[in-house]
């Protein structure tokens, strides 16, 4: 039966397949660390529920569970309406079949930016959390502060955590080349085995590190000591040369003439004309 199966599945089944698998995985990666994913938990147990009803021909059961197919057809569309505008924005932006990606001279230049402003902040003694999105999306978190959607610059990040600024409390969130949102507020970590010398925003960085991907760097604010987080792991006493060799590896740019390479050099080309 295996051996028919497979002999039956032509090349336009295994595009239409890969396609629609990866349309899923896109998906899921989206709402992924974000409220929606409860949503989702709590519509997989009902199916499950409704599947079991069924086998066991639980007809009252089945019953109830079929008079809410109607009110979730209607209210899905509300529910996740947030993750809906923002799947439609990513794929207005190019980016829903992956990350924006910068070419090499802008890369550079965010990098020397955000080293040099960490650098004014170690100086000066100024706390400061600076969140770098990777994968897992922030929105979440980002939703907490306030969105500025300006271009990276040292002095905008040195003036951002200024101590009388009104917003140097919480993280700023680095999307791209931009700081997406500043003023977030992250999960603190619950790990009994941190340091008692470690502060909120290292119990923070350690807290978001644990249910995302983001590269974190934490100033503190008493010693201006330089910490890198992630995974759940800190490296600290960091110096500008430590901190830009990891931040050239973990953000270096994908090799180029993959499909989805090709096709963002694509759109960007058409948008320019």
């Amino acid at each position: 039966m295996l051996e028919r199966i497979m002999d039956s599945i032509t090349i336009r089944n295994a595009v239409d397949i890969a396609i629609v698998s990866y349309v899923f995985y896109k998906l899921i990666t989206m709402v992924r660390q974000t409220r929606a994913i409860q949503l989702l938990k709590g519509l997989l147990v009902l199916l499950i529920v409704a599947f079991i009803s069924n086998a066991l021909r639980l007809e009252t059961v089945s019953w109830l569970l079929s008079q809410f197919q109607t009110m979730l057809i209607v209210a899905l569309p509300i529910i996740f309406q947030p993750e809906l505008r923002k799947t439609l924005e990513r794929l207005g932006q190019g980016r829903f079949f992956g990350h924006q990606v910068m070419d090499q001279e802008t890369f550079q230049r965010v990098v020397e930016k955000i080293i040099r402003a960490v650098q004014l902040l170690s100086k000066s003694q100024t706390g400061a959390l600076l969140v770098l999105e990777r994968e897992t999306g922030l929105n979440d978190y980002a939703d907490t502060g306030t969105l500025i959607d300006a271009e990276v610059s040292s002095e905008l990040l040195e003036n951002l955590f200024y101590p009388k600024a009104a917003l140097h409390d919480g993280a700023a969130i680095i999307r791209g080349h931009r700081i997406h949102a500043t003023g977030c507020f992250l999960p603190l970590s619950e790990n009994p085995n941190i340091s008692k010398n470690l502060g909120t925003r290292h119990r923070a960085a350690l807290g978001l590190s644990e249910v995302s991907d983001a590269f974190i760097i934490v100033v503190s604010e008493e010693t201006g000591v330089i910490s890198v987080v992630e995974e759940g792991r800190m490296t600290r006493y960091l110096n500008d040369d430590a901190l830009r060799s990891m931040l050239l590896e973990r953000f270096r740019r994908p090799a180029s003439g993959n499909a989805f390479s090709l096709f963002s050099d694509w759109r960007k080309n058409i948008i320019k004309k």
